[in-house]
């Protein structure tokens, strides 16, 4: 592919870098972490609001700690265990993309659903 400068004169544009997978896994699962960390705030204080138990937050910090870091880690080492040739390798696409759609359900469904479980036992006990 070809770029003209001001001058006229036709310049080459750089190939287009190939993704890295592991630094992509990487960069997901960070934001997958912050974005589980904000709605796990979020909807523990507005379960808290609401009424509910003093335990609820602790509860949901043992969850957070206990399954989602460990997960989020699993993630992450599969992906960081690629040789270099198939860290850029684009027949990893799909692979890929299973993974950090898998992830970011994660992220985004387990809070809402770790605060309706952790309310609904402390409703009936």
């Amino acid at each position: 592919m070809m770029r003209t400068d001001k001058s006229g004169k036709s310049q080459a544009l750089p190939e287009s870098t190939a993704r890295d997978w592991r630094k992509a896994m990487s960069d997901h699962v960070a934001y997958g972490l912050l974005a589980y960390t904000g709605l796990q705030i979020f909807v523990t204080v507005k379960a808290l609001s609401e009424g509910s138990s003093g335990m609820l937050p602790f509860l949901a910090l043992i969850v957070l700690v206990a399954a989602i870091i460990p997960v989020c880690r699993w993630f992450e080492k599969r992906w960081a265990g690629l040789s270099d040739a198939e860290a850029f390798d684009p027949g990893f696409a799909s692979a890929f993309r299973r993974d950090v759609m898998a992830l970011w359900a994660l992220a985004i469904g387990l809070p809402f659903g770790i605060t309706l479980i952790l309310k609904a036992l402390l409703n009936i006990f």
